[in-house]
């Protein structure tokens, strides 16, 4: 038998909410997740954003706005599998760190390799300065020990990255 798994990334990466309409805040995040969950989708890749007005198009490392945004989800979802961005740029990693502990993730992604985030626009001028995120085989072991130590203290027994 043939089966999908639908994942939805319920923001993308530095959308900006004035110009796209994503959801920043739990209850936006839940509504849309519920939307997607009802269409299909068992996994929801999650970023979390700043809550203050006007900042939610950056991302927020704070574990209490993730657990608050992935408890509304769960509650909207029963069932479904949160996959947790861990996407940061430079060597603090703390505060993906902190919201693997917190949120215990069915699954958090694991970048393996350096990305180059480039992207253009229709006239061909940058959408934002080029970045890149640098993932040093020690940042990657890192964040294996993190999910590691998160599924060790739950009684999940799925795989707790995904590699991308």
């Amino acid at each position: 038998m043939n089966q999908a798994i639908l994942t939805c990334a319920l923001t993308g990466v530095l959308t900006d909410p004035a110009q796209h309409p994503v959801p920043v805040t739990a209850a936006q995040m839940a509504a849309e997740a519920r939307d997607a969950f009802n269409a299909g989708a068992s996994i929801m890749h999650v970023h979390i954003r700043r809550q203050e007005q006007g900042q939610g198009h950056l991302p927020s490392w704070d574990p209490e706005v993730a657990a608050e945004v992935c408890d509304a989800i769960r509650a909207a979802c029963p069932g479904v599998i949160i996959n947790l961005t861990t996407g940061v740029i430079g060597k603090d990693i703390s505060g993906p760190l902190a919201c693997i502990a917190r949120v215990k993730p069915e699954i958090a992604a694991c970048n393996a390799g350096s990305l180059n985030y480039l992207k253009l626009r229709s006239d061909g001028r940058w959408a934002w300065p080029p970045m890149v995120f640098d993932n040093p085989v020690a940042k990657v072991q890192q964040f294996l020990d993190a999910m590691a130590a998160a599924s060790a203290s739950t009684s999940a027994s799925c795989v707790r990255w995904a590699c991308t």
